[in-house]
């Protein structure tokens, strides 16, 4: 488990100057899984010049968390997401949100409301906005990432495609993050859940968990 000690407590006091912007903010991410993917970040090797990218952005919730972690360690977060949603968030779906969807085009659009999170949580600098789908930015994106959240469409497609193009960016010792991760189908969706199972197969090592979130060291154990 990742030891949350003094170095910490920097991190959870500019959590708390945030508490109002994160409880105001729309989306899917608990409040101690928040504090937990911060912390994961945190703990994260830095490598000069090698960013961390999130994978689904949503309206920034936990880009928020993210983006505090990153601002404090002078690291920069690329958030990559379409802003059009995720297949459960689309009409007829148990996620979707009619006041999110652009009355000209009459599709979902988030990517101003992530813009105006990102700046009412002072992270404009830290956090790199990538409106695009992932599996396209991911073929122009040719450089290392030292850390990678995945949490977009939670499709087996969408999903399963996230980890095939950017697992193999992610350095040797680097941190995989991966959300709504439950074994039971009750619970939710099995994808997340395949592709931890298929990490851990892979060598990967599990350092945290917290609710749905997993979190995971590339290389296994330093």
């Amino acid at each position: 488990m990742i030891s949350v000690g003094k170095a910490m407590e920097n991190l959870d006091k500019l959590l708390l100057e945030n508490r109002g912007l994160i409880r105001a903010t729309k989306g899917f991410m608990p409040p101690d899984e928040g504090r937990a993917l911060a912390v994961s970040l945190f703990s994260c090797p830095i490598i000069k010049g090698i960013p961390a990218v999130e994978i689904g952005s949503y309206v920034g919730l936990s880009a928020i968390y993210l983006g505090i972690a990153a601002r404090s360690q002078g690291r920069l977060l690329i958030s990559v997401d379409h802003h059009h949603g995720s297949e459960e968030n689309q009409a007829g779906w148990e996620f979707h949100d009619k006041s999110i969807v652009d009355p000209v085009s009459r599709k979902m659009d988030t990517l101003y409301l992530f813009r105006r999170t990102m700046e009412l949580a002072g992270l404009s600098n830290s956090v790199i906005i990538v409106a695009a789908d992932s599996q396209s930015y991911a073929t122009v994106h040719a450089g290392p990432i030292a850390y990678l959240f995945i949490d977009g469409g939670h499709s087996h497609a969408q999903t399963f495609s996230d980890y095939d193009s950017w697992v193999p960016k992610l350095v040797d010792g680097g941190f995989l993050a991966i959300h709504d991760v439950f074994e039971d189908p009750e619970l939710g969706g099995q994808a997340p859940y395949i592709i931890h199972q298929r990490a851990s197969a892979e060598g990967f090592t599990e350092i945290l968990a917290q609710g749905s979130l997993r979190v995971m060291r590339k290389g296994g154990a330093t």
